[in-house]
């Protein structure tokens, strides 16, 4: 029996013990409501990161100006997260970094890279999938709307377990097989599985669907959706049905069966695939936010990449903010300005769908991300 294999299989064991009963302490979801100040983290990441994140800062900044200039929100600028600090390092989120990130009740972030074989960083973790885990992010949720095709969508995927748990922790067994590790756990399932539910009850919704592999992946998938189908129970007024991840990825695409959907929970994989997908429906990853949702803490990022191409190519100035702005309007739901966040998300979509005015295409052809902002801030004064 090969003991290299038998003594990282412990390791992982012992890791996810800790995590689950770690996952049974918390308590209750935080009261934003209750806070003297709620402090806001602005982390700028790297590749365009700095340069949408900086854009989304000031319609930020803008719409809770009067939150700001009473002293019951703080914006908070966290630096060390580029990957030549974290490189330098040698960490995916930099120490002291983490708890610059732990002192906010709130984070918008840029996005970060994440090195690849033939990159020249060495192999360090996604800062991403770091980060969920350290702050227990246990939930990302990604609406996709498209009105004209009756596309009102929102997904929640779990976020610390499944395929990417332990993406660094699988064995080179021998030259002939290598072994990865999936992770499914009751505590993990449930709380992913209720917030699905908690908002498809709040947000009026009638069904919700979970989307797994479990005819294949019996253990881990099989565990995942038996969950789901006992916390269906508590919602009586909800229909759960579920789909194998193949089919759902084809049934997104049919332009009669895809208007039922409203709300769906997926294990990590499935769902980081099957947004990307979705994303495209609206216009791409590039108009896309997502929220990473814990009882703590909670992060509101893009759903696409650091694009550094565009660096090298002198052209971060021109990438497109939206992605980071609809997570600008996440955020504002989260923390209770509902109001506010509809106002943007109504700005967004004059701008981006309606009105046209300015264009971003990522060169000197359409508009900067700052130019951008501003249009999208001279929309909100107008509504």
């Amino acid at each position: 029996m090969n003991e290299k294999a038998m003594a990282a299989f412990a390791k992982l064991l012992e890791q996810q013990e800790r995590r689950i009963e770690a996952m049974k302490s918390q308590g209750e979801f935080i009261d934003y409501s209750k806070l003297d100040k709620l402090i806001i983290g602005v982390c700028g990441g790297d590749g365009i990161g700095p340069a949408i994140t900086a854009a989304s800062r000031r319609v930020l900044a803008f719409m809770l100006d009067d939150d700001i200039r009473s002293g019951n929100v703080e914006l908070r600028d966290i630096t060390g997260l580029t990957i030549e600090n974290r490189v330098a390092c040698n960490a995916a989120i930099p120490p002291d970094v983490l708890e610059e990130l732990k002192s906010c009740h709130v984070i918008l972030k840029g996005p970060t890279t994440t090195p690849r074989a033939g990159d020249p960083w060495p192999n360090i973790e996604s800062a991403n999938v770091a980060m969920r885990k350290a702050l227990d992010l246990f939930a990302n949720v990604r609406p996709v709307k498209v009105p004209s095709e009756g596309i009102d969508w929102r997904f929640f995927r779990e976020n610390t377990e499944g395929a990417y748990a332990a993406g660094n922790m699988g064995v080179a067994v021998s030259d002939d097989l290598s072994i990865d590790f999936t992770v499914t756990t009751t505590e993990g399932s449930e709380r992913i599985a209720r917030l699905a539910f908690e908002y498809a009850k709040a947000a009026g919704k009638t069904r919700v669907t979970a989307v797994t592999k479990a005819n294949v992946i019996k253990e881990t998938d099989g565990k995942f959706l038996k969950i789901c189908q006992r916390i269906a129970k508590d919602y009586p007024e909800i229909t759960l049905d579920d789909w194998y991840i193949d089919i759902m990825t084809a049934k997104l695409v049919d332009t009669k069966r895809r208007r039922d959907f409203q709300v769906l929970v997926l294990p990590n994989l499935y769902g980081d695939i099957l947004t990307d997908e979705a994303a495209e429906f609206q216009g791409g990853v590039g108009t896309a936010g997502s929220a990473n949702i814990g009882k703590r803490y909670a992060m509101f990022e893009a759903i696409h990449g650091s694009a550094p191409r565009m660096v090298s190519e002198g052209r971060a100035m021109y990438a497109d903010p939206c992605s980071m702005l609809r997570a600008v309007v996440m955020m504002l739901e989260h923390i209770g300005r509902l109001d506010k966040a509809k106002k943007l998300e109504r700005a967004l979509d004059i701008c981006m769908y309606e009105e046209k005015k300015l264009t971003v295409t990522g060169r000197d052809t359409g508009a900067t991300c700052e130019a951008y902002a501003d249009y999208v801030m001279e929309t909100i004064r107008g509504l």
